[in-house]
């Protein structure tokens, strides 16, 4: 039975620090965390990474920076919320130095990193940098180079275990708190995992990559997460209010983005957004305010507010069952909203997600993605594995990686494994906008400055 007092631990995910230094009376240390993933690059990079829409046209659609910074809202009413109910049921939390506050700080930061780990072109650039190495021949080459969990690392590249790296990482990770860190991680599993229970929530995806399962053990063992009977661990209880804030605000506010472009009519959107409310719903007031843009945005008010509050009641039935690992479901699966909320997924699907404009610029992220990778890890091929065909172009692609990238020490008897995933991070990390622009550039379609 895991307990609330080890799994919100203040300390800080930094293996040179022995003692958390005192920053300062006016910042708690999710409040740090928070304010590190503010001013972090690969945060501000968000601005220019899909959300649903590629490369949008319209400014009133949502990015992956202004989803994050709206998730991360609900997250910390949630979990300020929620902290509350804890503190009361709990109230030797207090001998902590613990408040509502901080736990809802904690989800907050949390939630702002949730999609750090997204490539461009959202969930399409992770299909396709894992074809890249499932079908490409100069994806596929590289098999028999590294070890059966490394392969299924790379052939199944996860935004969320991309995110974990970026977090964790020994040189440039923010060292955010241990409960942080631990709420961000909704799957607490390696890609390879033979006996997955289907049933758990927290096994749907995977969360770290191979060469991270010891730094996740590390926060296990800090945070005492217990483990599922496969092996894979829990969650962390605060994880769940993570994933319930991503699931309200792509919900509704991908339904208001499909309604403002006219994939979805204003009627549909209304309907949809009604059953939400229920009998707050009223109609004659809503015709009062006089823009599409007006009632889109009251409706999403509305609805928001209340999954909150369906989901902080859902949070406090089920608490026990988390920390004891017998309840493993989405939140938004169990209150009384899940079939509003399963049916504006339906049609999300069908009107929004398949919608031509989605389908054409998802299909060019796929080449734009392939082409990138197909030209560096051709290029890296050749010049430490097979060098006999190591070429002039080779040596000017390599030439456009970042300057740390380690382009010493490689060769046919090195596992290439750790080099792979340094270019999976420049590729990874890169805005849409970059990667289209890089993309045409080494495949000779422009010039610099065209």
């Amino acid at each position: 039975m895991m307990n609330w007092e080890k799994l919100l631990n203040p300390g800080r995910f930094d293996p040179k620090v022995k003692k958390q230094p005192v920053d300062n009376q006016f910042r708690s240390e999710p409040e740090r965390d928070y304010d590190r993933i503010v001013f972090s690059a690969p945060f501000r990079n968000l601005q220019d990474k899909t959300q649903v829409f590629p490369l949008p046209d319209n400014d009133f659609v949502h990015t992956r920076l202004t989803h994050s910074l709206e998730v991360s809202s609900v997250g910390r009413t949630l979990g300020k919320t929620a902290g509350e109910y804890l503190l009361k049921k709990y109230p030797n939390l207090e001998s902590y130095q613990i408040n509502a506050s901080d736990i809802g700080a904690i989800v907050a930061a949390a939630a702002l990193t949730h999609d750090i780990g997204n490539p461009p072109f959202g969930h399409a650039g992770e299909t396709a940098i894992s074809d890249f190495f499932k079908f490409h021949p100069y994806g596929q080459v590289w098999q028999r180079e590294v070890t059966p969990e490394e392969w299924a690392d790379l052939c199944n590249f996860e935004g969320n275990a991309q995110g974990f790296r970026m977090l964790v990482s020994k040189n440039n990770g923010l060292k955010l708190s241990f409960a942080t860190l631990a709420a961000f991680t909704k799957y607490p599993r390696t890609s390879q995992v033979f006996e997955r229970d289907q049933r758990r929530r927290s096994q749907k995806k995977f969360g770290y990559y191979s060469d991270q399962a010891e730094d996740y053990r590390h926060l296990g063992e800090v945070l005492g997460i217990e483990r599922a009977e496969n092996g894979c661990y829990l969650r962390h209880p605060l994880a769940f209010l993570v994933e319930a804030a991503d699931d309200i605000c792509y919900s509704i506010i991908d339904l208001e983005d499909g309604c403002t472009l006219g994939l979805v009519t204003l009627e549909e959107t209304i309907g949809l957004l009604a059953t939400i409310l229920k009998d707050r719903f009223d109609p004659a007031k809503l015709e009062t305010y006089q823009t599409q843009t007006q009632k889109l945005a009251i409706l999403r008010a509305m609805a928001i507010n209340q999954l909150i509050q369906e989901t902080v009641v859902a949070f406090e039935e089920q608490e026990e069952k988390m920390l004891s690992g017998e309840f493993d479901q989405a939140l938004t699966d169990i209150i009384p909203s899940a079939k509003a909320l399963a049916e504006i997924s339906e049609l999300s699907v069908k009107k929004i997600y398949r919608s031509k404009p989605v389908l054409e610029k998802e299909a060019a992220g796929f080449q734009v993605l392939e082409g990138l990778l197909e030209v560096f890890s051709k290029a890296l091929n050749h010049k430490f594995y097979q060098t006999d065909l190591y070429s002039g172009q080779d040596r000017s692609i390599l030439r456009l990686l970042p300057e740390d990238f380690p382009l010493e020490g490689w060769d046919s008897g090195v596992n290439p494994y750790p080099m792979l995933r340094i270019l999976m991070d420049f590729i990874s990390g890169m805005t849409d906008k970059y990667a289209l622009n890089l993309y045409r550039r080494v495949k000779g379609i422009a010039l610099p400055g065209a």
